[in-house]
Order: structure tokens, then C-alpha cells, then sequence
């Protein structure tokens, strides 16, 4: 696999960031950051998990595997958000649970009051 610094770039730009903001969110020097952007190293494919899951994309897309920019899943850390990891938890273990906070969500998304 080859690593697209076009894609970087692209995905860089999509979030209506500049290199040393894009560094400062990945916490690497801009040095660093650019050098992936000018395609005189290419990273790790921790560091590209890393930056896809920072700008919003996915591993494929900046390897050019995926045209499709944006990611379709979403990763919950316990450690980073404990309630809304348990909730997920628990919706994973009650089928009952999902249909009710389903059915809540669209009420709140369509601007009526639910009832609970």
C-alpha cells in the first residue's frame, strides 16, 4: 500500500484547517506533518489509523484503496467518553433499549417533544 499525500492534503483541506493546525490536532511537529504532505515520508500505518480518525476519513481513503472520504463507523473510548461508551454498551445488550432511544432520537431530531 501507498500512502496518497494527495489525499492528505485533501482531507487536510476538507476540514478548512492549514498544516500547522493539522500538525498541532495530531500532535507532531509541523516539520514532521510536513513532511508527509510533501511525500518525503511516508507514515506508519498507525499514524495513518491515527490521522484518518483525527480529520474524520479513513485509513483506505489516504491509502487510495476508498474514494469515499468519510468514515461510516465511529469509535467510542470508554476512556475518553465513559457514559456514552456505556450506553452503546448497553443498547449492543438490549434490543428494547435501541428501539426506544431509536424512537426518541427522531422525535428530537424532528424538533417535537417526546415523551418518555
Amino acid at each position: 500500500m501507498k500512502f496518497s499525500k494527495e489525499r492528505l492534503i485533501q482531507a487536510r483541506e476538507s476540514l478548512g484547517i492549514n498544516k500547522a493546525e493539522a500538525a498541532r490536532r495530531l500532535n507532531m511537529s509541523a516539520m514532521g506533518y510536513g513532511r508527509y504532505e510533501k511525500g518525503d515520508r511516508e507514515p506508519s500505518f498507525q499514524t495513518v489509523s491515527y490521522i484518518a480518525e483525527v480529520f474524520g476519513t479513513t485509513s483506505d481513503f489516504l491509502y487510495s484503496l476508498s474514494d469515499i472520504p468519510s468514515s461510516d463507523t465511529i469509535t467510542v473510548s470508554e476512556e475518553k467518553e465513559p457514559e456514552l461508551f456505556a450506553l452503546v454498551t448497553a443498547i449492543r445488550k438490549d434490543n428494547k433499549l435501541a428501539e426506544r432511544l431509536l424512537e426518541y432520537s427522531k422525535l428530537y431530531f424532528q424538533n417535537k417533544k417526546p415523551r418518555l
